[in-house]
């Protein structure tokens, strides 16, 4: 598989001609999804979640489809036709991937703010993208996960033992897109450091196989 991390939480996945692309929000650059096949939204907030950029994508390529929570789902009327529901435990095929969802609720910013759901996907039993949250995939070997590393509802620390938790291989950064430029690199230190795995944060539309 070819990964490419786009802007801020979007992560492409290619393998085969096939293309997944994975939260298309609004801080994402909309070339993430040239040639998409199929497409997996973690939760509603608009940076995971472009519908513009969404509807322009099937305006291409009717054959798309879009598979999120049905609480997502109920507001892509836009989308109407091409979206799937799935729940945290189902198992399912997007664009000839394998992907099981996890997980179900975004961690919290703070007790006063309504909680939205949120599903973390495991593609090819490989390659996990927790959207906004920690859940961990219980279960299962990652190989590849993409860490969120800053946001208005962790800490670093969070982070670190949330890499710990999954014990994958390797960890990119993801939820990169809120920090400048010395703050970012604060951040990748610490996760070096600490994260006991190969660490990297990538370059919007940098890919690694």
């Amino acid at each position: 598989m070819r990964l490419t991390k786009y802007g801020h939480a979007c992560v492409r996945v290619e393998e085969d001609g096939a293309v997944l692309v994975i939260d298309p929000g609004t801080l994402t650059e909309r070339g993430a999804l040239d040639g998409v096949d199929a497409v997996l939204i973690t939760h509603e907030h608009a940076d995971h979640l472009d519908v513009d950029a969404l509807a322009d994508a099937l305006g291409k390529r009717p054959s798309v489809t879009v598979y999120t929570h049905p609480d997502v789902a109920s507001k892509l009327d836009a989308l109407d036709g091409v979206v799937r529901t799935v729940q945290s435990g189902d198992s399912f095929e997007a664009a000839g991937f394998a992907v099981r969802a996890y997980g179900g609720w975004h961690a919290v910013i703070h007790p006063d703010l309504p909680r939205v759901v949120n599903l973390g996907f495991l593609v090819n039993d490989s390659v996990y993208h927790p959207g906004d949250s920690f859940d961990v995939p219980e279960g299962a070997q990652v190989d590849t996960l993409f860490v969120p590393i800053s946001g208005p509802w962790l800490k670093v620390s969070e982070s670190v033992d949330f890499v710990r938790a999954v014990n994958p291989r390797r960890a990119y950064a993801l939820h990169d897109g809120l920090l400048a430029p010395a703050g970012l690199a604060v951040y990748d230190g610490s996760m070096t450091r600490l994260a006991n795995c190969e660490y990297a944060r990538l370059a919007p539309g940098t890919a690694v196989d």
